[in-house]
């Protein structure tokens, strides 16, 4: 007898409630990285956290063997995903053919998600995928340019009838349930219908963006919790609801679920930069090697550590190979034979240099580099890399050592070398990461002052979002102003930790970003209509609030270095190209 379908909060339940919930990003919350999240937590606790798989094309997934194995690998080699699965064919697998994605010992729970305008296609995708995941989830978040020409994410929130169509195709047509990931409209009346909207098509569990579809790049500024409190409380009871937006550290998760009520927090950038994000911090005196703690208690997960642990997973389940043989991360209080002990591990892997030229980060000797021609000669030309796990690598180890590369260029110019399945790059990367780390952890064991002055001077220098606890008036001042975020967030450079995005005000301030010329030219026609009295000066202050600039202020030009339209305003206004199926790059961030 089949399982009853569950919906809304039993089905929620069912998967034990999960408070933490990792974002779907492009190419960015694949298998590899979902179980890198996880990791960090206890063994029994790692099913608390939900995981979305990166956004799917649901028509180039329905219609492509090509890339239906590029982006979801749930069997074992050679067996592959049926474009029409049939009960005969799932009773045929064995539990020792659960593979990657959706595999119940490792990676569960597991939602899909999938962008999409026509229901029937969408359809024969999550039925592809329904055997292997908890649900499936429809993206209306996405507010990139390319899903404009595409019409689907965020610029479908205007076709109310394709939306509940789509979500009432799931509901009725899956064995699992359908959620949905949105983003606010431009008032909490009309965001509330929206939501309404979904729920009554079909949808269980709504994922709620604070933002709306214009706030993106430097122009993504705050995400409103309000909005979202206000959700909560007009939705029944029963309504399960994801709060998303605003989550840099662990402790703001705790702070969303006060704030706005929700069932559970999901996070994406926080994640990225921090994939720890939803693990609590050792107690004092239990950092082990892979956690710092500072003198003034502030710290975080090491970067080398972190990398360790990603390349370690790329290995064993990736590569299905054995985990290299690696020394104990370096600590300041080691001793000789210790250090000598890791510099043979380190040469066992495969470094031919010695440990000072590699941290010097020198180039190949000619030598090497006429035996890497020869061989790439030899080889031809190599297959483009495809698989999900491998494509991502780089980006990830980008947004891990952000706050390294920009003081260790030869850390950054090892990263920017490697390739795809190329996994030695990779391990090459480590190294040099390591011997930066051990420099910053004896430089601060020499003088913290040095390094603790120099945090507080770059947070000065920085910006970002996030809502501060305090009264009303240092509110306002977060809300303007990103120091706050940068000053609690700032760690040393070995340490992951957030990127603080600067608020617009701040963006235009600094011309980091300008308005778009239909921006402008509305500011500049509503100050014309204000003049003349025929527009209410509240409209127009609330018009230049909404741009980030002062109420009643001028919108003055930026220099042609930084004329760039980063709130994609113009590129949307590209018309569709015919007979071309485009998905976001790598690295985005859709929703």
């Amino acid at each position: 007898m089949a399982t009853p379908k569950l919906h809304g909060r039993a089905f929620y339940e069912s998967l034990g409630s999960p408070k933490y919930v990792l974002a779907p990003m492009v190419d960015q919350s694949e298998f590899a990285w979902r179980l890198l999240t996880r990791s960090f937590l206890p063994p029994d606790l790692r099913t608390s956290i939900l995981a979305y798989s990166p956004m799917l094309h649901a028509k180039l997934f329905a219609d492509s063997p090509k890339y239906r194995a590029a982006h979801f690998e749930p069997l074992k080699p050679p067996l592959a995903l049926p474009q029409t699965p049939d009960e005969a064919h799932l009773k045929t697998l064995k539990e020792d053919d659960a593979y990657l994605d959706g595999n119940p010992k490792i990676d569960r729970p597991l939602f899909v998600q999938f962008c999409a305008n026509d229901p029937q296609a969408l359809l024969e995708a999550a039925k592809v995928v329904q055997p292997y995941c908890d649900a499936v989830d429809l993206n209306l978040g996405c507010p990139q340019g390319i899903a404009k020409r595409g019409h689907y994410g965020a610029f479908l929130q205007e076709d109310w009838d394709t939306i509940h169509k789509m979500i009432s195709t799931l509901h009725k047509g899956l064995d699992i349930p359908v959620t949905a990931k949105m983003r606010i409209l431009d008032t909490r009346e009309r965001t509330l219908e929206y939501a309404q909207m979904l729920l009554n098509a079909g949808a269980s569990i709504i994922t709620v963006h604070g933002r709306q579809r214009e706030q993106k790049g430097h122009n993504t500024g705050l995400a409103d919790w309000s909005v979202l409190r206000y959700l909560r409380e007009s939705l029944p009871p029963e309504t399960v609801i994801f709060a998303n937006g605003n989550i840099l550290q662990h402790d703001d998760i705790q702070e969303c679920l006060e704030q706005t009520k929700a069932d559970g927090v999901m996070t994406a950038e926080g994640n990225l930069y921090d994939p720890s994000i939803f693990a609590t911090t050792p107690p004092a005196g239990e950092e082990g090697r892979e956690y710092w703690r500072g003198r003034d208690g502030k710290g975080g997960y090491r970067v080398d550590a972190v990398l360790r642990r990603y390349l370690d997973i790329t290995h064993q389940y990736v590569f299905g190979q054995n985990r290299p043989a690696r020394a104990p991360l370096f600590l300041p209080s080691d001793t000789p034979a210790e250090l000598v002990a890791e510099a043979k591990v380190a040469e066992t892997n495969g470094n031919k240099r010695s440990l000072e030229d590699v941290a010097d980060g020198e180039r190949p000797s000619k030598k090497q580099r006429k035996e890497e021609a020869k061989q790439q000669k030899k080889t031809g030309k190599q297959e483009k890399v495809t698989n999900a796990n491998l494509v991502a690598m780089q980006a990830h180890c980008f947004h891990i050592l952000r706050p390294l590369v920009s003081k260790h260029h030869n850390v950054r110019d090892a990263l920017a070398r490697s390739r795809a399945g190329d996994i030695e790059a990779y391990e090459k990367v480590l190294t040099l990461t390591e011997a930066a780390v051990g420099e910053g952890l004896l430089a601060y064991e020499a003088n913290p002052a040095e390094f603790e002055e120099q945090e507080v001077a770059e947070a000065k220098a920085e910006a970002g979002p996030l809502l501060v606890n305090g009264d009303a008036e240092a509110k306002k001042a977060a809300d303007e102003c990103s120091d706050e975020a940068v000053r609690r967030c700032k760690r040393p450079y070995w340490v992951c930790q957030p990127y603080v995005r600067p608020l617009p005000k701040e963006a235009l301030e600094k011309g980091s970003m300008q308005l778009s010329k239909k921006m402008k030219k509305k500011l500049e026609q509503e100050q014309d209509e204000q003049q003349s009295g025929a527009v209410k000066v509240g409209e127009v202050d609330e018009l230049a609030a909404k741009a980030g600039v002062a109420p009643g202020g001028k919108v003055e030009a930026v220099g042609e270095e930084v004329r760039h339209e980063v709130n994609g305003l113009d590129e949307m206004n590209d018309g569709e190209k015919e007979a071309v199926v485009e998905v976001p790059k790598e690295g985005m961030v859709c929703g």
